[in-house]
């Protein structure tokens, strides 16, 4: 299960899929000219693409290692932050007061910054799209309490926290110098893509959830091909069970605890058709 250096060896796809975003993001930011001249605006709208996704992929990857770290020393797991930071495109300190401790423990009360309840158009799709600009505020308002309060209580963690600020916000403007137009394409635009997809799957993860039920508080996705590129996150009733049980492990969590339980509509396996018929 474990290595000398990791917690478990699942991990290692982790890496994997962290070092494809590094070399696809600043393999095109290095190669802007040269890829439009070969491939055209087209070519440069999937590659484009390609990078967000991957640097959504490294988003899961933040959530997961906040919640659980992956390696035993706990100077590894600083520096493995650092590198999720730049992937991610945002402090991968500053998830935990809007996640762990908000959506977490006040799952879609008024005291959850990320409730689903903030949006209530008649057309879901505009719920979806929208939602991480409506709830924005409320997650930026609670790193800045959080981070104040660190500031003066726990001082280790707020150095990390302004450290991964300062390497992550100095790497995107300094990319800028490089090349403008393939740091906008290939850096700022997928890391907004990854911090708009990590707040948004709140919508399908827990809209039209009874909160109040022991089981059906959250939506699971259990289909295999999502669960293998997003770290088994579509098993979220789990996860929301044992926050911070190891990804590896919430499959066979839900299976024996959730699966007999939850309510056959909120066990799915294909999120696409979900989310056709959700909205759309």
């Amino acid at each position: 299960m474990s290595t000398k250096i990791l917690k478990y060896k699942a991990d290692y796809r982790t890496f994997a899929f962290v070092a494809i975003y590094y070399l696809a993001a600043y393999l095109c930011l290095l190669n802007t000219q040269t890829i439009y001249a070969n491939t055209g605006v087209l070519g440069i709208i999937g590659f484009c693409a390609f990078v967000c996704v991957m640097s959504f992929i490294c988003a899961v990857a933040v959530h997961n290692t906040i919640h659980c770290p992956i390696f035993y020393k706990k100077t590894h797991n600083k520096l493995f932050q650092y590198v999720l930071s730049l992937a991610y495109g945002y402090s991968v300190s500053s998830y935990v007061p809007g996640h762990n401790f908000s959506h977490h423990k006040e799952v879609q009360t008024p005291k959850d910054g990320m409730r689903t309840t903030k949006l209530r158009f008649k057309w879901n799709f505009l719920n979806q799209l929208l939602f991480f600009f409506f709830v924005t505020g409320a997650i930026l308002s609670a790193e800045k309490k959080w981070t104040q309060k660190m500031k003066n209580v726990k001082k280790e963690w707020y150095n990390q926290w302004l450290t991964e600020m300062i390497l992550v916000h100095g790497v995107k403007i300094g990319t800028l110098f490089i090349d403008p137009i393939g740091s906008i394409l290939f850096i700022w635009i997928p890391h907004v893509y990854a911090a708009w997809g990590i707040v948004s799957t709140n919508m399908w993860q827990h809209d039209g959830c009874d909160v109040d039920h022991k089981y059906n508080h959250s939506r699971t996705f259990n289909g295999s091909f999502l669960n293998y590129f997003l770290f088994n996150n579509g098993y979220h009733g789990a996860h929301h069970d044992r926050p911070s049980m190891h990804w590896s492990l919430l499959k066979a969590y839900h299976d024996k605890n959730i699966a007999p339980h939850i309510h056959p509509n909120l066990d799915q396996k294909n999120m696409l058709t979900y989310m056709i018929k959700a909205y759309i």
